[in-house]
């Protein structure tokens, strides 16, 4: 394995303009990452808080369900900081529209983003981490896709795809020293979700939990460090649920 060092390594995140994103990527950052954000929002605050850890961020406009602006950004990263080796899948959008209503337009527009946006950066970074022999892979699903809650066929669908498709990659690319595992989590705590239909949800899903509170975004930065990190080498293909004992399997 050619690892290069807990430090020095490039992580790039998708979505990481706000929310979860941004959480991971100051989490990424604070490890020694050189940290990339993709987003279609400008990234200007998860830069400065890159910034305060004492490393460099770098963040590109990029359209995660397109492949030539994906192709964009991954040229841009290269340029900037080298060679990728850690891979977080954040962005995803989720509207809340009952199936029989759905239109193929608005499915399509889920799929693609929560879905497709996935095969798009793995294509663009996994070959190179294969080569180098290191690689970290990390995708964020959700446990709607364990829960199966109305509303988000879609949704639902697409968080479904994302732990099928890091299961089978992580066969294909585990004896060249990548890993490739999804995290999933409950109902987070986001300007999106804390101001749209979500927000009725909160109270009750937190009663459902084994721990009692609403889940925040850097509830997820501590195992998604360690995902990322050299101690999880010997761990892929998982989907490891974050989600305060929601679901407990």
């Amino acid at each position: 394995m050619n690892s290069p060092g807990a430090h020095g390594r490039v992580a790039v995140v998708t979505g990481g303009a706000a929310g979860i994103g941004q959480a991971l990527a100051e989490r990424l950052a604070g490890d020694g990452h050189r940290v990339a954000v993709a987003d279609l929002s400008p990234a200007d605050e998860t830069l400065s808080l890159i910034g305060k850890t004492g490393s460099e961020g770098f963040a590109a406009i990029c359209d995660v369900s397109a492949p030539d602006s994906v192709q964009d950004f991954a040229i841009a990263v290269e340029r900037a900081f080298g060679p990728v080796d850690v891979l977080v899948n954040n962005a995803g959008i989720y509207p809340l529209t009952a199936f029989l209503a759905m239109d193929w337009a608005e499915w399509r527009r889920v799929l693609s983003v929560n879905l497709d946006s996935i095969y798009l950066f793995g294509k663009a970074f996994v070959p190179g981490m294969v080569q180098r022999g290191w690689g970290r892979v990390i995708s964020v699903s959700s446990t709607t896709f364990h829960s199966g809650i109305g509303l988000n066929t879609h949704y639902t669908a697409s968080k479904g795809g994302v732990i099928g498709f890091s299961r089978s990659p992580a066969a294909e690319v585990g004896e060249h020293g990548v890993t490739v595992n999804t995290v999933a989590p409950g109902l987070v705590r986001t300007a999106t979700t804390a101001h749209g239909p979500h927000a009725a949800w909160f109270d009750a899903l937190a009663q459902q939990q084994a721990i009692k509170r609403t889940q925040e975004p850097k509830d997820l930065a501590g195992p998604v460090s360690f995902l990322a990190s050299d101690d999880a080498a010997f761990i892929t293909g998982q989907t490891l649920c974050v989600d305060g004992g929601w679901m407990r399997s």
